[in-house]
């Protein structure tokens, strides 16, 4: 099934495209995903279609991609079902009117987290349950009504969430639209409130163009090549270890896998050195017979990828498989920096080296490239030099002294810079993408502050323009203003206890 087209599912009027978004307007005029017992009951829904169905989708997992069983649980199938929880146990917060202050007294400021309205959530074939469900379910959980564009690469986790998330959400306001370019032209024909991409750079800017035309906010969550650099002062059995992990899961097929590697001529010779022993402890005398190694998408990729073994010296492994879709870990030395290898995201199991003496170098290196990258790794012991790749290197995330861990933090946002991306999602902050920040403003009939705020009012006079203009910000503490508005509350205060001891005591 693997590279194939989706199977052809039950088509009538309700499929296609523009009835789908039709529908889900619908839904949404109704108003019922407002409501906070609506969201919780549906995402309590989402958690047990997860946990009912959790070998279903292992096996389409497995099916589409070959994933070793542990990575499809522990990335996939546990992702979306403890990110499920994490919005279920905050959600009662996220939701709430937030208040600010207000630079009149007694005015009332808050902040409202408003849905966008409909979304259309576009899902990516290397991690195809991890990728669609996470922005989803921060979407639902925002109120909006969701339209999944699962990738047609991925056709067996695609079947099954069509499948499943009709019986166990709200089959108006959920909807699954499967299918090839020609169903994903159509839906981006449609007009949206929010569009939610991961996927190439490519393709992200034509989605990026056709949500331009009725101006739709986007968020874009593409790739790069992400570099890693690693100096001489750190344990190199622990990062041999931390960087081949992080480059081997899915096959190398992971948009902020360590794309290359920056070092020296020496740390490159340990490198690998260590590599050869680690590899062979991993994945035995023949990796292609591992179970705990994935497969490359499709066969195309796999001659893409041949292709790359000509740029340098293979150090490490290098045979490949078409007929397998197969494509051995492999290091690549002697590397030219103008390489093939070194203008793409590579997106398998290479891991070209690049010499450099310095980090300093190495930074130079990495910012001098058109695009930032989606993620950075550097192994180092010098605070001073992680704090420079920190300060110095623009990129979407940074893990130091390891790989892809940042990722995994659902208090971090997660997501691009330039090239790499557009917007972050991840917890909270998935929510708050999907969310409208509506501000709001209440204000107050107190005739003492009328009295000082009709300077507003025409005939507009000097003394008028000094009044409206007088006021200076103090930073986070209070105004001029406030604290008399809080004197006079204690004069108005002082003056009523008077009276009322007045009345009791001396009448």
């Amino acid at each position: 099934m693997r590279g194939k087209k989706l199977p052809d599912l039950p088509i009538d009027e309700m499929n296609v495209p523009h009835k789908v978004v039709e529908r889900a307007r619908e839904a949404y005029a109704s108003g019922r995903t407002r409501s906070l017992e609506f969201r919780r009951h549906q995402l309590m829904q989402l958690r047990k279609m997860y946990t009912d169905n959790s070998n279903t989708l292992l096996k389409a997992l497995v099916s589409d991609l070959r994933k070793p069983m542990q990575e499809a649980m522990a990335m996939e199938v546990n992702e979306v079902l403890q990110d499920t929880t994490y919005i279920l146990n905050r959600l009662d917060k996220w939701v709430k009117r937030q208040a600010v202050s207000s630079p009149i007294p007694f005015d009332k400021s808050y902040i409202y987290s408003e849905p966008y309205g409909v979304v259309l959530v576009m899902g990516s074939w290397n991690y195809p349950l991890h990728i669609t469900m996470i922005p989803f379910a921060g979407a639902l959980a925002a109120g909006n009504v969701v339209i999944i564009k699962p990738s047609e690469v991925s056709p067996a986790t695609s079947s099954v969430l069509a499948k499943l998330i009709p019986q166990y959400l709200d089959e108006e306001c959920y909807q699954v639209v499967c299918g090839g370019v020609s169903e994903t032209t159509q839906l981006l024909q449609q007009r949206f409130d929010y569009i939610f991409y991961t996927g190439s750079t490519a393709v992200g800017k034509i989605v990026r163009d056709a949500a331009n035309r009725f101006l739709t906010p986007t968020t874009l969550e593409l790739g790069g090549k992400s570099p890693c650099y690693i100096d001489h002062t750190v344990d190199m059995d622990l990062a041999v270890r931390r960087v081949l992990w992080g480059k081997l899961i899915n096959l190398g097929q992971t948009c902020i896998a360590p794309d290359y590697v920056l070092c020296s001529e020496d740390v490159q010779e340990q490198f690998v050195k260590k590599a050869k022993a680690a590899l062979h402890e991993w994945y035995g005398d023949d990796p292609q017979k591992s179970p705990d190694l994935a497969r490359i998408v499709s066969e195309r990729h796999v001659k893409r990828l041949e292709s790359y073994l000509e740029c340098g010296t293979v150090a490490v492994g290098g045979r490949c498989d078409r007929s397998d879709l197969w494509v051995e870990p492999t290091l690549l030395v002697d590397v030219a920096k103008d390489s093939a290898i070194m203008q793409e995201e590579i997106f398998g199991p290479i891991l070209p080296f690049i010499n450099v003496k310095t980090h300093a170098e190495a930074i130079a290196f990495i910012n001098k490239r058109s695009e930032r990258p989606l993620a950075l790794y550097v192994f180092s012991r010098e605070e001073e030099v992680m704090e420079a790749f920190v300060q110095q290197v623009s990129c979407g995330g940074i893990t130091l002294n390891d790989t892809i861990f940042h990722f995994g933090n659902k208090e971090l946002p997660f997501g691009g810079v330039g090239g790499s991306g557009m917007g972050s999602y991840h917890g909270r902050y998935t929510f708050d993408t999907f969310t409208h920040k509506k501000a709001c403003l209440a204000r107050t009939y107190n005739p003492i502050i009328e009295k000082v705020l009709r300077a507003r009012f025409p005939p507009y006079t000097e003394g008028k323009m000094k009044v409206m203009t007088s006021h200076r910000d103090r930073g986070e503490g209070r105004g001029l203003l406030h604290h008399l508005a809080l004197l006079t509350t204690h004069l108005l205060a002082l003056a009523l206890g008077a009276l009322l001891y007045y009345h009791l005591y001396m009448d």
